[in-house]
């Protein structure tokens, strides 16, 4: 199938039209229009990365386990270094995205200088031609009317020959003359006509060249853009398995005896409370003996002491004495 190219599908057939020229602006002013609005896009991006950036370093430097100790305390560390670390990476894309954007900004200016010289050249061969056109279809109409009023001098110089007169041969004559400048703004028409077409058939090569490369740009903009930001999620997963990796280390065992070394009080619990007998006569301490033996001797003691209570009652008169008893 056979390429197709601006400089065989953007002519007209009337001579003054500039329909298929002015298709090719109106294309090209949307090409500008979709050129800016993805460098705006670009722009708002890195300005978005640039926020989050900014914030995900505000809360990498938030406190974040430092009551912890050993190795999680380490592996708490490294995340809040990575998370960092993460931050700044995304801080570069936001610039590396402005530069981006500063180069299609670029390029559209230069596009747009190009353009204003082949467009300025261009536009002053239409009027130039148009000019032209309207001044030879003036003297073809002066021209044409000239030729009727000839034959109709002639015809009246063959009815009556003797009758002719100065002023119908003046009518002949300025026909002439009428004709030689009709031929003449034919000649420059079609002179100016071919350096027209010249210079349309050079606009559309260039027009053409400027819209591949606009183009081409974009699209390879647009892909590197993308390529930006699946880089930025590799790198962020690199960093990310930083603290993967010292996580595995995190030994939950070693954090609790280091705990335990550190912040240990004792290895023994403290001795049971026992009841103390207020009017027991021993005077061994009961604590050196085995809890079945001080349960006995609580539960004699107690027994006497109920005995003894039961004795003073039955007897007023019988004086108390721990002794006596």
């Amino acid at each position: 199938m056979r390429e197709l190219h601006f400089k065989d599908c953007f002519w007209n057939r009337d001579f003054t039209d500039t329909g298929g020229y002015d298709s090719i602006i109106q294309h090209l002013n949307d090409g500008k229009k979709t050129c800016k609005e993805i460098e705006d896009f670009m722009k708002a991006r890195a300005s978005i990365e640039e926020k989050y950036a900014k914030e995900l370093l505000g809360l990498s430097k938030k406190v974040c386990g430092c009551n912890e100790m050993n190795t999680l305390k380490r592996s708490l560390d490294v995340f809040k270094l990575q998370t960092e670390h993460v931050s700044l990476s995304h801080l570069q894309l936001a610039q590396t995205m402005r530069d981006e954007a500063k180069k299609l900004e670029d390029f559209r200016e230069r596009q747009k200088e190009a353009r204003k010289k082949v467009e300025q050249q261009m536009d002053a061969l239409h009027k130039q031609r148009a000019t032209q056109f309207k001044k030879t279809m003036e003297s073809k109409k002066t021209y044409e009317q000239k030729c009727r009023d000839k034959e109709e001098a002639e015809q009246n110089m063959n009815r009556n020959a003797s009758t002719s007169n100065a002023k119908q041969q003046e009518k002949v004559s300025f026909r002439e003359k009428v004709s030689k400048l009709y031929m003449q703004n034919v000649t420059v028409l079609g002179k100016i006509r071919e350096d027209w077409q010249k210079e349309h058939v050079k606009a559309c090569e260039g027009f053409e060249k400027q819209e591949v490369e606009r183009i081409n740009t974009l699209r390879n903009m647009v892909w590197t853009h993308l390529n930006q930001l699946s880089q930025q999620c590799v790198t962020s997963d690199e960093l990310y398995e930083e603290v993967r990796k010292s996580l595995e280390h995190c030994d939950i065992q070693e954090d609790i005896e280091h705990f335990v070394n550190l912040r240990r009080t004792g290895d023994k619990p403290p001795a049971p409370i026992l009841y103390d007998n207020f009017y027991s006569i021993l005077c061994f301490p009961l604590n050196d003996l085995p809890l079945s033996v001080c349960l006995f001797i609580c539960v004699l003691t107690c027994s006497a002491v109920g005995d003894l209570i039961n004795s003073t009652a039955l007897d007023p008169d019988r004086a108390y004495s721990v002794i006596q008893y």
